[in-house]
């Protein structure tokens, strides 16, 4: 499949950052992520009935783009040393692109090393040097369908940031003012910063260098029915008592004691993002920044992925709403540098395996609607990092779970042929 890029060219807010707000601080929490990328690409099939060209679809596109960069000027800005962005509305690299192709072939199919030509960087997993803080590429199918591919700088955003900014967006597009809301700027005076960043910005850094070579990223899907039929085998245990376990829980111990067993060992750890917006007043939904923390499991050997299920559970509740108190009080910087420091010193002393796992379910992400409908999928592109897993909601919403697990290719083989893991997932 031929992608071509057409143009490129710069989108800058709709109007100037006040010269009050042109200094944007980075919080403690931000300090501690590498200048990587997070990825995301949201896919639209053509629908005649909505009377919308793809030149139409992009001229929409980039001025509703600049409207909502407006506010959330910082996307607009440039990094201004590793502790703040001077917000200078220098733009977002906005992208053109063709290919020749369906978007739904790439739904029904998608190979990773396709999906990463439909996003404007490939750094993900990697420190990168470049100082935008997003990106968008728009690619035109043949169908008349688009995909638009986002990239957007970790060093001042997590995910749930991303699916913000997604959300106003896409309500500028439709002229939906009770949605195109702007974000919270808080998290510098939540966290204050300490101008002490973990890492080196060099490609070799040891928190962000891959650690396995012939790396795949591959995505397994496992329906609503498959995930019942999970909770089912958790709730007639009699050795673990977990009181209504949620999919994203159950999967993810499913797909940690799968790995581990495709990998041949039988300890290792799992760290699993925790979004800390809602468990204290000051912190909203739309709370701008990296707003997470990560939450610990260890495996001592446990065969059933059931009782991974309790010790993710117990995970989950020891970081309650106390702890997220704490990190808002004095010795907040220490627990959460502490937090991240721990999980660099496991990955580069290499003495027990390490999975990490994000969960975009439950993010608005398929509620992005331009003016031409919902995206009929939405998904990750390839990672450069061993043994992480991404978990999204199923392209029907119907309550299932895909997931991206990037471990090496001779893994992936023993997944795809696991009886156990097959009898749950299938292959996307």
């Amino acid at each position: 499949m031929k992608i071509s890029a057409l143009c490129t060219e710069l989108i800058k807010p709709s109007s100037l950052t006040p010269p009050q707000l042109r200094e944007f601080k980075l919080s403690f929490i931000d300090e501690r992520i590498p200048p990587s990328y997070i990825p995301l690409i949201l896919y639209y099939t053509f629908n005649k009935h909505n009377n919308i060209t793809q030149s139409q679809m992009s001229h929409l596109l980039k001025t509703s783009l600049s409207q909502a960069l407006a506010q959330f000027y910082p996307l607009a800005g440039r990094m201004k040393g590793q502790i703040s962005v001077d917000c200078t509305d220098d733009g977002v690299s906005y992208i053109e692109a063709r290919v020749d192709g369906n978007v739904l072939d790439i739904v029904k199919s998608p190979d990773p090393q396709i999906l990463d030509k439909l996003i404007p960087f490939i750094t993900n997993g990697y420190v990168s040097n470049s100082q935008e803080q997003l990106a968008v590429q728009i690619t035109s199918f043949n169908c008349g369908g688009i995909a638009v591919g986002i990239c957007i700088s970790h060093r001042i955003a997590d995910a749930c940031t991303l699916s913000s900014f997604i959300k106003c967006w896409a309500a500028v597009a439709r002229r939906d003012r009770n949605n195109a809301v702007a974000p919270v700027f808080n998290s510098a005076a939540l966290f204050p910063p300490r101008n002490t960043p973990d890492f080196t910005p060099n490609p070799m850094s040891p928190s962000v260098r891959p650690h396995a070579q012939n790396l795949e990223t591959r995505r397994f899907v496992f329906t609503s029915s498959a995930i019942d039929a999970m909770k089912l085998e958790v709730a007639g245990n009699s050795t673990i008592i977990i009181i209504e376990p949620t999919r994203v829980e159950i999967v993810t111990a499913f797909i940690w004691n799968r790995c581990m067993a495709a990998k041949g060992v039988e300890r290792s750890v799992a760290y699993h993002s925790l979004n800390l917006r809602g468990k204290a007043p000051a912190l909203s939904e739309r709370s701008f920044g990296n707003l997470f923390q990560m939450v610990k499991a260890e495996s001592a050997g446990e065969t059933s992925w059931i009782q991974l299920v309790g010790k993710l559970r117990a995970a989950f509740e020891k970081f309650d709403d106390q702890c997220v108190m704490k990190l808002l009080g004095e010795k907040g910087f220490e627990l959460a540098k502490e937090n991240f420091m721990e999980i660099s010193r496991l990955l580069v002393e290499g003495d027990v395996e390490v999975f990490r796992f994000s969960s975009y379910c439950r993010f608005a992400v398929y509620e992005a609607d331009f003016g031409w409908g919902r995206p009929v999928w939405v998904s990750n592109s390839s990672y450069r990092n061993k043994n992480c897993v991404f978990l999204f909601d199923s392209a029907d919403r119907s309550g299932g779970i895909e997931a991206w697990i990037v471990i090496t290719d001779q893994e992936i083989k023993r997944l795809q042929q696991d009886s156990e893991f097959l009898r749950f997932a299938s292959a996307g």
